[in-house]
């Protein structure tokens, strides 16, 4: 009989052994030792295929052919800044959840406009400016960063890096090792706060010391020839702002004589040079922090912010974008190539998107007869105003007008006596019947109803129900909201500014491409399916399985 059951019992455990043996061979256990998620600021999906005859094969081709390539990816949410936009990337949910509803709003509760990184509880760190003194603790929820560091147990490292703090700081969350931005003016530094350290670590230092700054503040040229630059508009024309000091927005420019008037070393962050020390940083950090070197995964986050600048200042039609992107297609090869050989090839996954993309010129637009337009931000709040005097013989019951977002003063309507309610569907009325206004959404309607598609899924995917405004309106298709009628913009909800790359790369990425929708708020829970970690808090975006390995 014992003979029997010790037969049995090792049948069985037999079995069990190689139930769990199967089952393990179906959960992901080669997990990349690195996550590097790559945010290029204002980059329009067609910069992959508008350039692609000129960019090599390291860089943006190599992403693409080497991983997987989603086509047709959107922001679904208005408005399309740089807060929201990084944030939302790496939450995987919308400003609806996690609160960074544009990159400064007005705060109803502290009755006056913030900025979206501020925190007076900090203080500066690499630099005595307040431009050191920034935390992401306005952001309501985690990043795919924090949920990784919690999974871990902090083992998982998590840096973030960019020339703009906002772009820095979102992406690595609230659990983050360091997050860097640049200080430019009359330092040119890389900087951080006291959320994250007392004190910077000394491969930053060493960094700051270096003189990488200064080295870029040299001639700006074309990369390539420019007269073979044909999928751009003309170089000198009547659409692009150029720098002080220039009588003209065309190449070359001299960063060093033209640096005393703009801003010294901010006028890197307005060349491709700032990619460039961006790239520098980052190669800086991989090593310095010993990233990918242990058997838990880190996360380094690096925003190109450049890009954004020159969009702004010479428009999405420039020669001098497209030689933006010609350099950042080198910078990312360096990148990749010190991944390699740093982390090793297949030992980290790299995604790429970007925060927003940008409008052509409406200036542009209007010479090749496409509708389009400004807005004039001044006089829609004196109309504004003088309508609701006529109405209601009394002023003081806006507090804010921004970010296309009308704020009332609940306290003036009570003691008025009138009733919000209607209050509110006046406004609503006088902004539709204004030209150049599209669309009207008041906080009734979002409060009310369930928008999921078009523009009012937008507005609503962007309505955060504390921080966000009584009335929201919405431009026509190319109209901005600008100081000049020189260089792009975005924040809109059109394919311009949503339509925007993802591309995955790397260890657990399939190679091959797709047409099918996906959306901003996807990447974060792939990303937390690949490591086998929990969503980011307030998700709403879906995994994108067709990008995964199987592991069976």
């Amino acid at each position: 009989m014992k003979f029997y059951i010790t037969i049995l019992l090792v049948s069985v455990l037999s079995f069990n052994s190689l139930a769990q043996t199967k089952l393990d061979s179906s959960v992901k256990t080669d997990k990349p030792k690195l996550v590097v998620g790559v945010v290029v600021d204002q980059m329009r999906y067609d910069y992959l295929t508008r350039f692609w005859n000129k960019y090599g094969n390291d860089g943006f081709k190599r992403l693409i052919s080497e991983g997987f390539n989603f086509k047709n990816n959107h922001f679904n949410y208005i408005p399309t800044y740089t807060a929201p936009g990084h944030a939302s990337v790496f939450t995987g949910t919308t400003p609806q959840n996690h609160g960074i509803i544009s990159n400064s709003w007005y705060n109803k509760f502290e009755q006056q406009y913030i900025y979206c990184v501020t925190d007076e509880s900090v203080q500066p760190l690499g630099t005595i400016a307040s431009a050191g003194k920034m935390s992401p603790n306005r952001m309501l929820t985690t990043t795919i960063a924090d949920e990784n560091r919690l999974f871990t147990q902090m083992r998982g490292k998590t840096i973030g890096i960019a020339l703009k703090d906002r772009g820095a700081i979102l992406p690595a969350g609230h659990t983050a090792n360091a997050a860097y931005w640049f200080h430019g003016q009359e330092e040119g530094k890389w900087i951080s706060s006291t959320f994250y350290m007392e004190e910077m670590p000394k491969w930053v230092q060493e960094f700051n010391i270096s003189g990488a700054a200064l080295s870029y503040m040299k001639p700006w040229d074309a990369i390539q020839d420019l007269e073979s630059y044909l999928e751009s508009g003309t170089d000198e024309n009547l659409f692009e702002g150029g720098y002080k000091g220039k009588s003209t927005a065309t190449f070359p420019y001299d960063l060093e004589a033209l640096g005393k008037n703009n801003g010294n070393y901010d006028l890197l962050k307005v060349t491709p040079y700032g990619n460039s020390l961006t790239t520098d940083f980052a190669i800086a950090a991989i090593k310095g922090e010993e990233l990918g070197k242990d058997d838990y995964t880190d996360f380094l986050t690096v925003s190109f912010s450049s890009t954004d600048y020159i969009g702004h200042n010479f428009g999405v039609n420039s020669k001098e974008i497209e030689d933006a992107y010609l350099r950042l297609d080198l910078d990312l090869a360096r990148l990749l190539e010190n991944l390699d050989a740093e982390v090793g090839k297949g030992n980290y996954t790299l995604f790429l998107t970007a925060d927003h993309g940008g409008g052509d010129v409406p200036t542009y637009l209007t010479s090749v007869k496409i509708p389009s337009g400004y807005f004039d931000d001044v006089k829609f709040e004196e109309d504004l105003n003088k309508f609701i005097g006529e109405k209601y013989k009394k002023g003081g019951t806006i507090e804010s007008v921004s970010n296309y977002q009308i704020f009332f003063n609940y306290r003036t309507l009570r003691e008025l006596g009138i009733d919000r309610n209607a209050f509110e569907k006046d406004i609503a009325h006088f902004i539709l019947q204004y030209p150049k206004v599209s669309n009207v959404f008041t906080r009734s309607q979002l409060e009310s109803g369930s928008y999921v598609q078009g523009i009012s899924g937008l507005i609503q995917n962007g309505f955060n129900q504390k921080r966000s405004g009584d009335v929201i309106f919405v431009l026509k298709p190319s109209v901005i909201s600008y100081t000049t009628t020189t260089g792009s913009t975005h924040g809109s909800g059109f394919s311009y500014d949503t339509h925007a790359p993802l591309i995955f790369f790397g260890n657990g990425i399939n190679q091959g491409s797709t047409a099918r929708r996906s959306e901003i708020i996807d990447i974060a829970p792939t990303i937390s399916v690949l490591l086998g970690i929990a969503f980011p808090n307030a998700t709403t975006g879906v995994p994108l399985e067709v990008v995964l390995k199987k592991t069976n």
